[in-house]
């Protein structure tokens, strides 16, 4: 073939010119993370602290929360304990992250308006005793009509049925019922009670875990169900083996104080300086490594001191060797002594001590929130961290009714339903 015949070669291609930097597009601002609870809307009926704390544990990690309070008796919670300038500090804490509005839910009106409200929530929290509800004509009947898909939280004493369901109930009532009591305080002293809501807080923990439960089973079922919580039962959980200690054996555990039944040494006791320190042992290696430190390595070559339940039984001997050991030093040099040994030792702290501790503050367990009525407040952050969609605490409790228009706004409530409502005593 002659080549002067053939089509002449295309150019080559020239190379892609070399991206401009500055003229690429600006990457995009990271997306705030969307709380794990976000688009859940939660009503809280409750009032004091068991079924409220709950709404709160699920408001602290986006949940929606409507708090619902009765026009002219608000939530005691406001004027529970110390106040500043009339403004009640424990429902700052108890009412953070939620909206509140008042409703009468006794009369017609306020029957109506909460029955449109649960007819878009997933969860209503309340706390009247067994019956209530069903008087006003909001039972479960009612309100699973408007919303199927809705879940009933019931926080009582003792709950729905049984002997005792319409006594009044409190958690000073769990804590002595459930046993706490009996084996709280010194041995030759009366049953102690906490000088704090433990049984209601203990409630509050399981009824937030029993409406995630719940919700989880709606998500396969497609419907809502009642949760029915006795503050009575979890306490019995927290108490450990004790029902099955005497069931199998006959066994009832006594008042021991500070001390254990189960390991030793296990007490408080007072450093050179004044400061009370507790030390545990409720591993073996570690109730030996505080015998060596405290100068009495023999007592872990006793036959006895290989179980818990020997050492309990010496406790005497152990805690003076403990004792006498500590009360020789001051508390730093005590803590750096055990930590060193690494065994287990804690500073016996009040408030004044948790608001300066170390290891609180690397948490973040104390934070400081804004507040529209008292400025910068402090209080406990939430309960836990999440590495990827992490809690937070929007605002602290808001005044009575605060965001009453807004939310029944947002129910298509205007100004003359409004006026109306509010002539015939529902808001």
């Amino acid at each position: 073939m002659n080549d002067s015949h053939a089509a002449p070669a295309a150019p080559a291609p020239e190379p892609d010119p070399a991206p401009d930097p500055a003229a690429a597009e600006p990457a995009p601002e990271p997306a705030e993370p969307v709380a794990p609870l976000h688009g859940v809307r939660v009503l809280d009926l409750a009032t004091l602290f068991a079924g409220p704390l709950s709404a709160t544990l699920l408001g602290d990690f986006g949940a929606e929360v409507i708090k619902v309070e009765h026009p002219h008796r608000p939530d005691p919670s406001r004027g529970h304990g110390p106040a500043k300038n009339g403004v009640g500090l424990w429902w700052k804490l108890l009412g953070r992250n939620k909206r509140t509005i008042t409703l009468d839910l006794s009369t017609p009106g306020g029957r109506d308006v909460l029955l449109r409200l649960a007819a878009d929530a997933d969860v209503i929290v309340e706390n009247f005793r067994p019956g209530t509800l069903e008087k006003w004509d909001l039972g479960w009947e009612q309100l699973s009509a408007v919303n199927p898909r809705l879940v009933l939280a019931r926080v009582t004493g003792f709950g729905q049925v049984g002997p005792y369901a319409r006594r009044a109930g409190f958690g000073t009532l769990a804590e002595a019922m459930s046993g706490f009591a009996a084996v709280t305080g010194e041995a030759d002293g009366p049953p102690t009670l906490p000088p704090f809501g433990l049984a209601d807080s203990v409630a509050a923990l399981s009824t937030a875990y029993a409406v995630m439960t719940a919700l989880h089973g709606r998500a396969r079922t497609g419907r809502g169900q009642v949760v029915d919580m006795a503050i009575i039962e979890p306490m019995l959980t927290v108490l450990g083996p004790q029902p099955l200690w005497y069931d199998q054996l006959g066994y009832v555990q006594p008042r021991t104080g500070n001390r254990s039944t189960n390991n030793a040494p296990r007490n408080t006791y007072r450093t050179r300086d004044g400061r009370w320190l507790a030390v545990s042992t409720s591993a073996q290696s570690i109730a030996e490594r505080v015998m060596r430190l405290v100068g009495r390595p023999e007592l872990v070559d006793e036959p006895w001191f290989g179980t818990g339940a020997g050492r309990a039984r010496h406790a005497d001997e152990l805690d003076a060797a403990v004792g006498d050991w500590i009360a020789e030093r001051d508390s730093a040099e005590v803590i750096a002594a055990f930590e060193r040994a690494e065994a287990a030792v804690a500073p016996i702290n009040d408030v004044r001590d948790v608001l300066e501790d170390e290891q609180y503050r690397a948490l973040g367990s104390i934070t400081e929130v804004e507040d529209e009525e008292l400025g910068t407040i402090r209080m406990q952050n939430v309960l836990f961290r999440l590495s990827e969609t992490p809690g937070a605490i929007r605002w602290a409790g808001r005044p009575h009714g605060a965001d009453t228009e807004a939310v029944l706004a947002e129910l298509g409530i205007g100004a003359e339903e409004l006026r109306t409502l509010r002539e015939n005593g529902a808001l």
